[in-house]
């Protein structure tokens, strides 16, 4: 793995994919399969989002500031679930991974925490997770990657409908996507025929990555000011940029001079 291999610290091997941890510069990062960095910790500061793309994702709370329960398929390093977990008391997060060596590597070295009454990975697959769970959840995270691309059952049309049964009335779906992935209109395509276009994307500034966040009634608030006066008190409270975030939704989303058009 080049450079990659003298940075590596641990290496789990099994007959699907190799579980690799590396360290650079106090930040400790989790590799599924190749070089490409899944998941990153910084090691004096657990809980901080390291990586630009989950700080991005979390910029549903613009619109859904207190959810009670969020669902995440894929596990990674854990860094959304414990940002979520340490972040808010009163919700409920569930994490389903499919592979348990990655489970078990995220708790060894990425200070992912035990289960308790508001914390629970659960080693499931996510899209039949997500057939089983009518209504379930308030926030659907879906962060989904192999060593190179999505997983496709996680990514076709039937996997968002399923989606959108999984959540609440006034729910959000979150997907991470790669803008550069060939795939990528066909992606949002789907999603946006699923909820009837009532979908919101985010540029993250490491340039690749897109949150797409998909809505299954309209979200509100959807003018500026009031978007920015939310964003300053998250800010306040986390530590993630989302002024910034307000700014850049109009890179890739309608909208008139005061209002995003959702």
């Amino acid at each position: 793995m080049g450079l990659f291999g003298k940075w590596r610290v641990h290496r789990s091997r099994g007959r699907d994919v190799t579980v690799d941890v590396s360290e650079e510069k106090g930040v400790r990062s989790l590799h599924l399969g190749s070089d490409t960095v899944q998941s990153s910790m910084r090691i004096a500061d657990p809980v901080e989002l390291v990586l630009s793309y989950t700080q991005s994702m979390t910029a549903f709370l613009l619109w859904h500031p207190a959810p009670r329960h969020i669902a995440l398929i894929g596990l990674g390093g854990g860094s959304l679930s414990k940002f979520f977990h340490h972040h808010f008391p009163q919700t409920r997060v569930t994490t389903v991974e499919l592979n348990p060596r990655v489970v078990s590597v995220a708790r060894q070295w990425f200070s992912v925490p035990p289960d308790d009454a508001r914390f629970t990975i659960e080693i499931d697959d996510g899209a039949q997770w997500v057939r089983a769970h009518r209504a379930g959840c308030d926030v659907l995270v879906v962060d989904a990657y192999d060593g190179d691309a999505q997983v496709e059952a996680l990514a076709d049309e039937d996997f968002y409908a399923a989606c959108w049964h999984a959540l609440t009335d006034d729910g959000v779906l979150v997907v991470n996507l790669w803008s550069s992935d060939r795939r990528f209109d066909g992606f949002l395509q789907r999603i946006e025929r699923v909820f009837a276009d009532c979908v919101v994307c985010l540029p993250a500034e490491r340039r690749g990555n897109v949150a797409v966040f998909a809505f299954r009634s309209r979200p509100m608030p959807t003018r500026f000011d009031r978007l920015r006066l939310g964003a300053e008190s998250l800010e306040r409270a986390l530590g993630v940029p989302y002024r910034r975030f307000v700014d850049r939704l109009r890179d890739l989303n309608a909208h008139t001079e005061h209002e995003l058009l959702v």
